[in-house]
């Protein structure tokens, strides 16, 4: 399998539309149940590229099969950080496919001159805390029982952080 590692493009809003849908009918991953609409999402991602956000897709052939991106605050006082996303789907896990596109994201955060990079993980997903860790991110907090699961029970959020830069304190 030859998966390439590729900053979204206009060409990619359609297959990132439906990984991401694919992933969120999982319910285990994500906390939307299924994608936006299509038009909702192509202008999300239109106004990301125009804008520079670090944001790269995982193709095998022309097909999505992962995404991974880091979206900072429009307010200026938290312009400085970002909050990662990221789903791969089903039949493409656990093949250094995660890995690949969060350095990505990493590199292109650190270019940008992103100071820290955030996320939220369920508690249960051990392979995604596993490689967050693998990459540089420690835990810095858990929300108890943040998300509500299908069968209606629920399940904590591990936050974590990765710093980039140290930023200079006089400014």
């Amino acid at each position: 399998m030859d998966i390439r590692i590729e900053p979204i493009r206009e060409e990619h809003i359609e297959g990132f539309h439906a990984a991401l849908d694919s992933v969120a009918r999982e319910r285990l991953y994500l906390t939307m149940h299924e994608a936006p609409p299509l038009e909702e999402t192509r202008k999300f991602h239109l106004g990301n590229i125009e804008k520079g956000v670090p944001a790269f897709v995982a193709l095998d052939g022309d097909k999505v099969v992962g995404w991974c991106d880091a979206t900072s605050s429009p307010r200026t006082a938290l312009a400085h950080h970002a909050t990662v996303g990221m789903g791969i789907i089903d039949g493409y896990r656990q093949q250094g496919i995660g890995t690949r596109l969060l350095s990505a994201v990493i590199e292109s955060a650190r270019a940008k001159g992103l100071h820290h990079l955030y996320l939220g993980v369920y508690r249960q997903n051990v392979l995604a805390q596993t490689l967050y860790k693998k990459l540089g991110f420690v835990e810095t907090g858990v929300e108890p029982k943040f998300y509500q699961m299908p069968d209606g029970s629920y399940e904590d959020d591990i936050i974590m952080w990765l710093p980039l830069a140290v930023p200079d304190p006089s400014n």
